[in-house]
């Protein structure tokens, strides 16, 4: 078993404001890399309510990198992967439209355009609530949620699970 778990954290309810981003790669059922960075978001501009859930201020982030600056980094874990997510249509849609944003080619990652969803696996497995804390919660992962990281590395763990 070998794939790619990510997850983002987002400055607003845009799609484009990803503030921190966490790569989880699982190589024959073993985590044997991980990869967190915050990011500036466009204008290091917040909404309130993202910053009750996730706790990153444009304080945290005023000296972080933009999302182009860590591309290239990205894109070497990224690449060609069988990409998994807890609720996969967000954080798909944050990577195509934070790379929109800095005028960055999507398609040149080579994804497919759905990638596994833990959300869904476990919804299908009669999961209610089937939210990732909820899920690591029942299944004894822990979870530090809305840490970037922390949230990536129980997907990885729902997933080998699955």
């Amino acid at each position: 078993m070998t794939f790619t778990a990510i997850d983002f954290e987002t400055a607003t309810g845009y799609r484009n404001s990803a503030c921190a981003i966490a790569i989880v790669t699982v190589k024959n059922h073993k985590i044997i890399d991980e990869y967190y960075s915050l990011i500036k978001p466009p204008n290091n501009y917040y909404w309130w309510q993202n910053i009750d859930v996730h706790g990153i201020t444009p304080e945290d982030t005023e000296s972080a990198p933009l999302f182009c600056e860590i591309f290239p980094e990205l894109k070497k874990r990224l690449k060609k992967q069988l990409l998994v997510a807890h609720n996969e249509s967000f954080d798909r849609s944050v990577l195509v439209r934070t790379m929109e944003h800095y005028k960055l080619n999507y398609n040149e990652l080579l994804l497919p355009d759905r990638w596994d969803c833990t959300l869904q696996i476990y919804r299908s497995k009669g999961f209610q609530p089937a939210s990732l804390d909820a899920c690591c919660n029942k299944l004894g992962i822990d979870l530090e949620h809305h840490h970037a990281l922390s949230d990536a590395r129980a997907c990885a763990k729902l997933y080998m699970l699955k």
